[in-house]
């Protein structure tokens, strides 16, 4: 982790000649994402007709396990919620592309000459009211997201950052995460690479909400964890918390 931080400082160092001054040009993806994995993640919001929901989550279990048996798809489905606080009727849904773009070009490729699947996008666009994605790479010093048993709930924190803080925040995170690693809590972070920019989420896991309560107190216990949070406020534009309920077919559970 330290390393990790000395890096990221070293990259962003000045280097001054005359009265210019020269930033590293290095994207923040190439400083901040796992190089040995090269996945490449997408999150998906669907907003759900209130009375479609049951239907809707039946559909798309349906469709994710199908996925997840053909070897010939090249993505999987990390984990499938509800949420339960936070923008109701909405489903959320994480998959990882093991491969990076070309992966996920493979597969859209695929899916888009697959008729089954075809017919399930348009039963499901009954169900909708709007739905968005984002395109996401996985913070280099946080757990991969495995699956897990369950019964637990999961917070999905999400951080709108001011544009060229993104190298900062890590940073900061890159030390800290150590005190929210101790309980399993930690599920796994990414940054965003295509759709909203400058965004980060962080996924946890709890037992209940009052495991999640003890669970924050106890690091404001733990050295270092203030100052963390006090470097990494002045960076943030607007944040959001949602508590999420799993689904049944979800690998997270």
């Amino acid at each position: 982790n330290e390393q990790l931080s000395a890096l990221g400082f070293m990259n962003m160092r000045l280097s001054l000649s005359g009265d210019k001054v020269h930033a590293r040009k290095d994207a923040h993806s190439n400083l901040l994402s796992k190089k040995e994995t090269s996945s490449l993640y997408k999150i998906q919001f669907h907003n759900v007709k209130p009375d479609c929901l049951e239907a809707y989550e039946n559909l798309e279990a349906e469709v994710q396990n199908k996925l997840h048996q053909d070897k010939d798809y090249p993505c999987e489905v990390v984990g499938s919620w509800t949420t339960w606080y936070g923008e109701q009727d909405q489903a959320v849904h994480l998959w990882r592309y093991r491969g990076g773009y070309p992966a996920l070009t493979d597969c859209l490729v695929k899916l888009k000459n697959n008729k089954e699947y075809m017919e399930f996008r348009k039963e499901r666009a009954k169900m909708l009211i709007s739905r968005r994605n984002q395109l996401l790479l996985e913070f280099s010093f946080w757990n991969e997201p495995l699956p897990r048993p369950g019964p637990n709930i999961y917070e999905l924190r999400s951080y709108h950052l001011k544009p060229g803080t993104m190298i900062e925040w890590g940073n900061h995170w890159a030390r800290a995460i150590r005190h929210r690693q101790e309980n399993n809590e930690a599920v796994g972070g990414f940054f965003s690479q295509i759709g909203h920019l400058y965004v980060v989420y962080h996924l946890w896991a709890y037992e209940s909400l009052q495991s999640r309560e003890e669970t924050r107190n106890t690091a404001w216990l733990k050295e270092g964890w203030d100052v963390n949070v006090y470097n990494t406020e002045a960076l943030i534009k607007r944040m959001e918390s949602k508590i999420l309920i799993p689904t049944k077919s979800s690998p997270l559970q």
